[in-house]
């Protein structure tokens, strides 16, 4: 009996010390399930990033937001000043346009002899939906249902859904995901031609699981119980949103339609910045996000300068060239 019951608790800590391991994982999940963490300290290998010979976005791109549930207008704020950020230039470096600027290095390899034209982002139309139309509880086909209401062509549709939806697999398994859909057909004068378009979806874990999707602004669910760091936005859960979209957002652009750049197997790939979770800052580790940059009024941390003022914490992302992980900071 003594023996059963040792080998029970022993089963109970490696089951906790996998999930405090995986928990800030979760927040990086694309197409990929949670992986064990990557720590990269000044430039650490890893696997080559490999080309699936699938198509990359190129172009010009409009980002559309379905904004699923009650949201302020200084939470949207948060998120379209983000998007805005991309293409913008700001005098305070690093910026959130240098940390898109970073993928472009996908679209200069040399694939076919012939680089991937460039992708530029723009913000286009935002849709609410604040009655919960499909309720408070969504499937991933409601999730697609959802994405459908942007454009079809040339388009990302976003869909972000409030603290109190629960969607299939979140928290448990992820924080949000990407993924492509076929357009309604277009007609030819040679028959028609069925479009995808793009499509991320991102929840806001504020009530529902912050330690796992709004790490490092809140303590992990499992393990030592570190200090968490300031949301730079002073919103926990939409600054965790910023987090998980530029993660999903690097990964939509480089594997839209799950045949572009990813390592490991295609059902569940490691992407752009999935391939380098959790890291933040040099220095970065398992459970620290790394050397970060500090607002003085707000305490908050981050790595990133925006439009408006805004200061944003964005994920490393994985230099195809050198194959390392590459933080702003």
């Amino acid at each position: 009996m003594a023996s059963l019951v040792s080998s029970v608790l022993v089963l109970i800590v490696q089951l906790h010390l996998l999930l405090f391991i995986a928990a800030p994982l979760f927040q990086q999940c694309s197409l990929a399930t949670a992986r064990p963490l990557m720590a990269s300290s000044d430039g650490e290998k890893f696997s080559s990033m490999k080309y699936h010979k699938g198509h990359l976005l190129t172009g010009n791109i409009t980002v559309n937001l379905i904004w699923y549930g009650k949201f302020k207008p200084t939470q949207r704020a948060i998120i379209s000043d983000f998007f805005i950020s991309l293409s913008s230039s700001v005098h305070n470096h690093p910026s959130v346009s240098t940390w898109w600027k970073a993928t472009q290095k996908y679209y200069y390899q040399p694939i076919n002899n012939s680089p991937h034209s460039a992708l530029t982002l723009t913000l286009g139309n935002q849709f609410l939906d604040e009655t919960y139309s499909l309720s408070k509880s969504l499937s991933n086909s409601q999730i697609v249902q959802l994405a459908s209401k942007g454009g079809h062509r040339n388009a990302i549709n976003v869909v972000l859904t409030a603290p109190d939806v629960t969607v299939d697999g979140f928290c448990s398994s992820r924080c949000g995901t990407h993924g492509s859909a076929a357009a309604a057909p277009v007609a030819k004068s040679k028959g028609s031609k069925i479009y995808k378009y793009a499509y991320i979806w991102v929840g806001n874990s504020e009530t529902q699981c912050p330690g796992q999707c709004a790490w490092p602004f809140h303590q992990p669910m499992y393990g030592p119980q570190s200090v968490p760091l300031v949301a730079p936005n002073g919103n926990v859960g939409m600054d965790g949103m910023v987090i998980n979209l530029a993660s999903l957002l690097a990964g939509t652009a480089t594997n839209p339609f799950g045949n572009g750049y990813y390592q490991g197997p295609a059902e569940a790939p490691l992407e752009a910045a999935s391939a380098c979770a959790g890291i933040y800052g040099r220095g970065a580790y398992p459970g620290y996000a790394g050397e970060l940059l500090k607002d003085e009024s707000s305490g908050g941390s981050f790595n990133a300068y925006g439009i408006n003022g805004r200061k944003y914490l964005l994920p490393a992302l994985f230099n195809p060239k050198t194959s390392s992980c590459e933080a702003l900071v």
